[in-house]
């Protein structure tokens, strides 16, 4: 599969995806590079609508880190969106960053997922 890269704002952000069978793992990294959250889903039927579907989840975030809400939502839209496993390896650091600058760092993650959904159906 192809590594995505998306910047704007000064913030470059990656994603290498990796199919492990019919699952997928992507290692997200931006700015100084390790690993803050790991975001992990699992299709399943909505709860409230049985017709469509949706993903449970669950985050492990390292002590200091904030990666957590990315991580998380990722996995779990790419999750509903292919209907498969999904594990999203998440570290994202740049020193100082602002407000303006975390909103922009989510606007890219959430560019990436529906380009890392498009990218994971072709194939």
């Amino acid at each position: 599969m192809k590594d995505l890269v998306e910047e704007k704002g000064g913030f470059k952000i990656s994603a290498v995806l990796h199919r492990m069978g019919g699952d997928l793992v992507v290692v997200l990294e931006g700015g100084r590079a390790h690993i803050g959250a790991i975001g992990i889903a699992q299709p399943r039927l909505s709860l409230s609508d049985p017709e469509k579907m949706s993903a449970t989840s669950s985050v492990y975030t390292f002590p200091g880190h904030k990666e957590d809400d990315i991580a998380k939502a990722m996995a779990q839209e790419i999750s509903r969106s292919l209907g498969c496993r999904v594990v999203v390896a998440a570290g994202l650091h740049w020193d100082g960053i602002t407000p303006e600058g975390i909103e922009e760092v989510i606007g890219i993650c959430r560019s990436l997922t529906a380009n890392i959904i498009e990218e994971a159906r072709d194939k």
